[in-house]
């Protein structure tokens, strides 16, 4: 273990990071009792789900920064999750609509502008394409699929690793990580395609239901735990994040990883509880249009 090697700045890091860790979980549990007494049951499952992304990811990199040699398993965790999160943060976004059936009564005669981030933020001239229960289920097959191949793919890394056939430092043709790391990429521009498209068709319904922070915290997550982590990792292979014994540079860059998520998941752990802790009369289905209005008022 490192930390036997630490000087005294190094531990009391440590020990800040580990309390933060600490702290974030017990608020998620916290919210998570509110969330089974005050929310609707048909809504609580993708809730808290999506709240448990931040303390998990930030359990996961203390995990890994305390054992070192567990830092592939405790990546592979988080990542796998979070493939699941973005499942769930497509149906909670349905499910606060109403569920299916009302969204598509409302949106009858509307189209999913299909022409939106990250795959086709560019391509303007694509057709819209109308809401039916057929696009649905194609919405939620894209982000279905990520949370179904993601631990596929995860195994088979750890398979081919424990077996010395996959090593993130090896990118060549002839090594199996460059074609996972792929293929996973793909799958996962495809999977954050549907929740775009849903965002943009919802946002302006939805904004009494505080989606847009809801969505921005999301996107974060996703930012700060793919993103932000590639970016060091290649920092490190590339030897621009120095070796500093008895750490190599991807060791290194592997703990800057693991000590900066803490920090950022913490704080959005405590800012999503803030977001999502809504009294349970704001979570009835919103009636926004004017007919539905004038119906409540009789």
């Amino acid at each position: 273990s490192l930390s036997a090697g630490l000087d005294l700045p190094g531990r009391l890091l440590f020990a800040i990071l580990t309390l933060m860790t600490l702290i974030a979980n017990l608020v998620f549990i916290e919210e998570a009792v509110y969330i089974y007494r005050k929310i609707p049951s048909s809504k609580t499952s993708a809730i808290i789900w999506i709240n448990a992304a931040a303390p998990v990811i930030a359990t996961t990199s203390c995990i890994g920064m305390w054992i070192p040699r567990s830092a592939m398993f405790t990546d592979f965790t988080a990542a796998v999750f979070f493939a699941i999160v973005i499942h769930k943060f497509l149906l909670m976004m349905i499910k606060e609509c109403g569920g299916q059936k009302l969204l598509l009564r409302r949106f009858e005669n509307g189209h999913f502008k299909i022409s939106t981030g990250p795959c086709c933020c560019c391509c303007l001239c694509l057709p819209r394409v109308r809401i039916t229960r057929r696009t649905l289920f194609w919405l939620k097959l894209g982000t279905f699929q990520f949370a179904f191949f993601r631990p596929v793919l995860m195994f088979l890394s750890i398979v081919l690793w424990s077996n010395g056939n996959y090593t993130l430092s090896n990118l060549s043709p002839k090594g199996a990580a460059i074609w996972i790391s792929c293929f996973i990429g793909v799958l996962t521009i495809i999977a954050l395609w549907p929740v775009g498209i849903m965002f943009q068709q919802v946002r302006t319904l939805l904004i009494c239901k505080k989606i847009i922070p809801k969505f921005a915290l999301y996107q974060f997550i996703l930012i700060l735990n793919h993103l932000q982590a590639a970016i060091i990792n290649i920092l490190a292979m590339q030897r621009i994040i120095p070796c500093a014994p008895p750490l190599s540079s991807s060791a290194r860059g592997a703990y800057i990883t693991q000590q900066l998520l803490i920090m950022e998941m913490f704080l959005i752990t405590v800012i999503s509880r803030v977001v999502y802790r809504r009294r349970y009369d704001d979570l009835e289905p919103p009636e926004c249009t004017a007919e539905e209005a004038g119906d409540n008022k009789q």
